[in-house]
């Protein structure tokens, strides 16, 4: 890891960055206009002080000057610049639980909010990890810490040269990849269980023809509204979630 910072911003990324032991240099928080102790920051200084983290008391347009997000809540923290993980550290942390692997899998996710639920999701759904692409996709910034919800110090990312190199690497390794597409087979009727990589693809063109090639099964979320797609990272959780129901089963 180099020694660049990022910032965090909102109370709950703040927080889960302490709770999970990452490196903080400082924390900035806005002084109240009245003078009084938000409970919740009070929990959130408690925490630092434990964790032996600077907290710096700053007016609300210092911290409107540092935010990138425009959503500070009233807490900015400088951190560790994140670390991508190695794709066998994400086979691993599935070894170390004696899980079949649970990976997902991002076609050139553009839009950090997407990116950021995703983690979030794919921590929920008990996911190992989530691979990216280095290029012509967002990496993890300011603004996908905060909508993870704090998922991101938990749930390691990869970053990949090439998505598709990747699937058939894996493949060798045992897995077996499912992606999402409105003319695949309908969820339900697939077969969900085992070593498994869902694959999302970008916003607007979807999972690119070759990565879609390489996966093994095409997927579709059976809809019945007006419209005919879902929000990438909402599509991620409901197929996320349905490997979760097969493979409890």
């Amino acid at each position: 890891m180099n020694n660049t910072q990022i910032i965090i911003e909102g109370r709950n990324a703040v927080n889960e960055a302490l709770r999970s032991g990452r490196g903080i240099d400082k924390i900035l928080i806005a002084k109240a206009a009245d003078g009084r102790t938000d409970p919740v920051i009070k929990k959130l200084t408690d925490l630092a002080k434990q964790k032996n983290v600077y907290v710096r008391y700053e007016s609300r347009e210092t911290l409107d000057q540092y935010s990138q997000t425009g959503t500070h809540q009233g807490v900015i923290a400088f951190i560790e610049e994140y670390e991508y993980a190695d794709v066998s550290d994400i086979l691993a942390a599935a070894r170390a639980k004696n899980e079949p692997p649970f990976i997902i899998l991002l076609d050139g996710i553009e839009d950090p909010h997407n990116l950021g639920a995703i983690i979030r999701t794919a921590n929920l759904a008990g996911a190992h990890g989530v691979i990216i692409p280095k290029k012509r996709a967002v990496g993890l910034n300011a603004t996908v810490a905060r909508t993870s919800a704090g998922a991101i110090n938990y749930t390691p990312v990869a970053a990949v040269s090439n998505i598709a190199q990747t699937i058939e690497k894996l493949k060798s390794d045992g897995m077996w990849f499912v992606c999402a597409d409105m003319g695949g087979t309908a969820m339900y009727d697939l077969d969900l269980k085992g070593p498994i990589g869902l694959v999302i693809g970008n916003e607007g063109s979807g999972v690119s023809r070759l990565v879609r090639e390489k996966c093994d099964f095409i997927a579709s979320i059976p809809m019945k509204g007006d419209i005919d797609s879902l929000n990438a990272s909402v599509a991620c959780g409901v197929l996320a979630f349905e490997i979760v129901r097969q493979r409890r089963g």
